[in-house]
């Protein structure tokens, strides 16, 4: 075999095993990644096992608690440190309620348990109930 067949040999045997290594590591990035947002949630995505104040009118809402809680993030970004369901006046008389904080301070956002409109977005302490 000539000296030109053997480097143009090694020479596609290279380019091959750097395209197979590129390939590997790309599908083991894509896999990481599908890993990471699999298991990665948000606040408003977190399930949670226990039971939640209002939990027994539930089932008069339209929404869950985690789409509610998803349309209050929405409204007011930040970490939900309370959260509940209520009959209250205003809406439908159903809503629930998230207490979110951030850099600010604790909002209170209220989300109408059967329509999802948001009922209140206020900066708690401002306003009595």
């Amino acid at each position: 075999m000539s000296r030109y067949k053997k480097t143009s040999i090694l020479a596609i045997a290279l380019a091959t095993s750097i395209v197979a290594a590129s390939a590997v590591q790309a599908a083991d990035k894509g896999a990481q990644a599908q890993a990471a947002m699999e298991s990665t949630s948000t606040n408003a995505e977190s399930v949670k096992t226990a039971a939640y104040k209002g939990e027994e009118l539930a089932s008069q809402a339209k929404f869950t608690l985690a789409q509610a809680r998803v349309i209050a993030l929405k409204a007011h970004p930040g970490t939900v440190t309370d959260e509940e369901l209520e009959a209250e006046q205003g809406g439908s008389g159903l809503r629930y309620s998230f207490d979110i904080k951030d850099a600010k301070g604790t909002h209170e956002v209220g989300v109408d348990a059967k329509t999802g409109k948001v009922l209140e977005n206020i900066l708690e302490g401002l306003v009595h109930d």
